[in-house]
């Protein structure tokens, strides 16, 4: 009944006046009304409804109505490219100078436990030859953000001018900064109500929310992280494809050689989660003693972004120079002089990057230490990435609302591995909390985590890679 009372309502005199009446005629509602009844908006309608939003002349619930109708009916591909392009075009587009424009880079994810991959492969891509401006979000529910995690290192700013940010690139290569005001002011209208009108889901307005801000970066290349499984946006391959060719066919439609990476996200990414414990790892990992999982994304984003540069030929060879800047120190020099830039005193960073340094002497670390011991005897088969995370942002590593301070020193470090022997007793958690305690429930929670099992099952559960897809394919070989 439902579907046919729609069907009626599409056929309207009110609905036939605002699909017939010429576009420079049509107001907001009849844009609203357009959309609601499953129609097309042309390029200059949603040029008129961006101006709009940007020009504050619509109201809150005007804005609501039409991202609820986008929510309910989608966009087609061409609806999506003009969106895209009018909120990137809302406000200020980077200008660079000619001779970087073929080597302007950045990567976006999708969000993830763990997910440290941004502190590793900017400084490896500067290492490489690229100029990376790479601009960060905060964390949000569960998923951490960059630029809470670099703001655990003292002095370190994320806000950075645009004459700032030239600078850091002219000097170092990289730099990780927030988005300033002048950029994309529409998207941050639309994303306030997107998250009160139910509407975050919308796979046109996920990217063209992502895709405009990249867009304004005035990027060469751009790889997207697009991770499916119990801790991601996407629960599934299925549905994470569908983005990741949405995400793709955006970026291209701007200019921007753009690929993808879907990469699986049940566990975490590396052995820590939050914000202090990530940092130690990702200066770990730029000191070669990264884990695999850290490594195999960071080398996969950044070989494609070096391929999609014209600096190598092939993926295969754009991994190991990015592995060769990681592992032979060029990107821990990078980063050393990145933290530098962007505020931290010359002792603290290079205290912070020499081998076997006392983190901690510059690092907060959590007031109170808990270990979690394994219930019985096997072999680890899994460890539930989202579980963790939703307790650690209890404890304060994460926020519920944006503009909520978080807790730098509040984390976890796993100490055993997927696929390894464990005995009852041994620990396999690390936790980092401040006051108050551990709730009983929490740690309950926490503890559920941790699934032990037998030999039997290992060849079902374990999985060497995170890595389960690239788009286009062209870039995967």
């Amino acid at each position: 009944m439902q579907t046919h009372f729609m069907k009626d309502r599409g056929v309207d005199a009110t609905s036939q006046t605002a699909n017939t009446r010429p576009a420079d005629m049509l107001t907001i509602p009849d844009l609203i009304r357009k959309k609601r009844d499953g129609g097309q908006l042309s390029d200059d309608e949603i040029k008129a409804f961006i101006q709009a939003v940007k020009e504050k002349t619509i109201q809150d619930s005007q804005i609501g109505a039409m991202l609820m109708a986008i929510w309910l009916n989608g966009m087609v591909s061409v609806e999506i490219k003009a969106l895209t392009r009018e909120m990137m075009s809302s406000g200020e587009v980077m200008e660079w100078p000619d001779e970087w424009k073929n080597f302007m880079v950045d990567k976006h994810s999708t969000g993830g436990v763990g997910d440290k991959v941004s502190l590793v492969l900017a400084p490896a891509l500067a290492a490489c030859g690229c100029k990376v401006p790479m601009i960060s979000g905060r964390g949000l529910a569960h998923t951490g953000g960059t630029l809470d995690k670099l703001e655990s290192i003292p002095g370190f700013k994320v806000e950075q001018s645009r004459e700032q940010i030239l600078e850091i690139l002219d000097s170092v290569g990289c730099c990780i900064v927030g988005q300033t005001e002048t950029l994309v002011p529409a998207d941050r209208v639309l994303y306030a109500l997107r998250d009160i009108t139910g509407t975050v889901d919308s796979l046109p307005l996920i990217t063209s929310s992502i895709i405009s801000k990249k867009g304004a970066e005035s990027l060469s290349a751009l790889v997207l992280d697009v991770k499916f499984g119990r801790a991601a946006v996407c629960k599934d391959l299925e549905s994470a494809t569908e983005l990741a060719q949405m995400l793709v066919e955006a970026g291209n439609g701007l200019g921007i050689r753009t690929a993808a990476v879907l990469s699986g996200m049940n566990g975490s990414i590396g052995r820590c989660v939050g914000n202090s414990v990530e940092v130690i790892e990702s200066l770990e990992t730029l000191k070669g003693n990264g884990p695999d999982d850290l490594m195999e994304l960071v080398t996969t984003q950044g070989g494609l972004l070096l391929v999609m540069t014209g600096l190598v030929s092939d993926l295969s060879e754009g991994r190991k120079q990015i592995s060769e800047a990681v592992v032979g120190g060029a990107a821990l020099s990078k980063f050393q002089a990145m933290m530098e830039a962007q505020g931290v005193n010359s002792d603290t960073a290079q205290r912070l990057c020499t081998t076997n340094t006392d983190y901690y002497s510059v690092l907060r670390k959590a007031k109170h230490q808990l270990e979690l011991k394994a219930p019985a005897d096997g072999i680890v088969l899994e460890i539930d990435g989202l579980v963790l995370a939703q307790v650690l942002h209890r404890l304060g590593a994460g926020r519920s609302k944006a503009g909520e301070p978080v807790n730098h020193s509040v984390g976890a470090v796993l100490l055993v591995s997927i696929g390894q022997r464990v005995t009852k007793g041994v620990s396999w958690l690390r936790l980092h909390y401040e006051d108050p305690a551990l709730t009983p429930d929490q740690r309950n929670h926490l503890e559920s985590a941790l699934t032990v099992g037998t030999d039997q099952k290992i060849q079902t559960q374990q999985k060497c890679t995170l890595v389960e897809k690239i788009l286009p394919k062209k870039y995967a070989y």
